[in-house]
Order: C-alpha cells, then structure tokens, then sequence
C-alpha cells in the first residue's frame, strides 16, 4: 500500500493505492490550504479506507522544487506521522511528478516562482515512459520563452505569466492534472529510479529554491 503527497503549489493532494492497485485521492486548489487540510486529508482516507500507518508499505512525497510552506509542511507532517515506523519513504522531483500526468510529447513543467523567474525541466514522454530532458532550473521568463517549440506541452503554475502568443503554439495542460496519483504511477514506471530517492522519515527534506538565486542552478 502507498500514501503519496504532493504539496509543492497551492495544490494540496494526498493519494493512497491499496493492495489491488486501486487509488484515490483527496484534492484542493487553494493558496493556504496545506496546515489545514494535510492531515484531515490522511485521517479521511485511512477511516474510509481501513488503513493503519504501519500498515503502509512505501510513503511518496514531492520534495521540490516549489512553495517554502508546502514543502515544509509535508516534510514535518511524514517526520511526525513515520518517525520509528517501519515504513519505506522515497522523496520525488515534483516537475516530473507534474509531467507523468501529461503522457506522449516533450512537456515542459514549471511552478512559479514569483518575480520574473519560473522553476522549469524539459521532459519527454514514450512507450519507453518519462525521461529528463533538461535539469531542474529557476530560470528568467524570458529564457523559458525561448525554449518553446510548437506542439510541445506545458503543466505547472505561472504559466499565465509567459508570453501568450508562445504559448498559443503549446497545449497547455490544465492545473487539475497536477495530482499526488502521479507520484505513484510514477514510481511505479520503469523509469522512477531517475526521479526518486529513498530516504527516512529522521533526513527527509525538501528541495527549495528562491528566484534571487542565479539562474541556470541546477535543482
């Protein structure tokens, strides 16, 4: 059984697969939302579904880059509900979390990073399943422009603030996409190794980035 998170944007997702490999989810879109949902959202699935934590086999979280306060708070709420639990713990990139939900294509994944900057990686997607193209970057508006082909793909938060005219040549993948059932399909692709690494409840944390810091960083 897994218990997946994802709260690196103003989404707040919280997922669980049982042992019939069925999945579902409790999901908000709201700035804020993390401190006060988290954990309901646990409780909720674990009455509805007839869990127990130690019943788990593998926790998921997307660890970055993204949001300060929603990476923090996940990372504090896996520290206190596994610490001494004999549960296996795996810390996931969330731009490729994002762009697992897309399917075929090069996709570009990004998450705001507010000033002139978004967090951004190329991807591409086949029947040989997700690959990085790029590495995790912060990079200026303007930079990210200029990576834009047509008929590629964008996910993520901020992508408002790209020029409209490039992104008319993109499809352009709706927020509702960006979802803690990515993790998991995820990690249960071929390719997960790339994009997971296993850790304990005691070292887990959270990969982030401020947009001051200079671009071309790698995440």
């Amino acid at each position: 059984m897994i218990l997946a998170f994802e709260t690196a944007t103003n989404i707040c997702s919280v997922s669980f697969q049982n042992n019939a490999g069925e999945v579902f989810e409790k999901r908000t879109e709201r700035k804020g939302s993390h401190s006060e949902l988290l954990f309901l959202y646990v409780r909720e699935l674990m009455q509805e579904h007839q869990f127990k934590m130690a019943d788990l086999d593998t926790v998921l979280v997307s660890t970055g880059p993204g949001s300060y306060t929603g990476l923090r708070i996940a990372a504090s709420a896996i520290k206190g509900m596994f610490f001494g639990l004999d549960v296996d713990i795996y810390s996931g990139n969330t731009l490729a979390g994002f762009a697992q939900a897309v399917g075929e294509g090069k996709i570009h994944a990004v998450i705001n990073a507010r000033r002139k900057h978004l967090y951004h990686q190329l991807f591409s997607f086949n029947n040989e399943g997700l690959k990085a193209v790029s590495d995790s970057r912060i990079l200026e508006l303007v930079e990210i422009e200029e990576l834009l082909k047509p008929g590629e793909k964008i996910i993520g938060t901020g992508i408002d603030r790209l020029d409209k005219k490039r992104l008319e040549e993109l499809t352009i993948i709706d927020s509702g996409q960006i979802t803690s059932k990515s993790l998991v399909t995820l990690f249960e692709s071929t390719t997960k190794d790339d994009f997971f690494e296993k850790t304990t409840a005691e070292e887990l944390e959270s990969n982030y980035l401020t947009s001051s810091q200079v671009n071309n960083t790698s995440v």
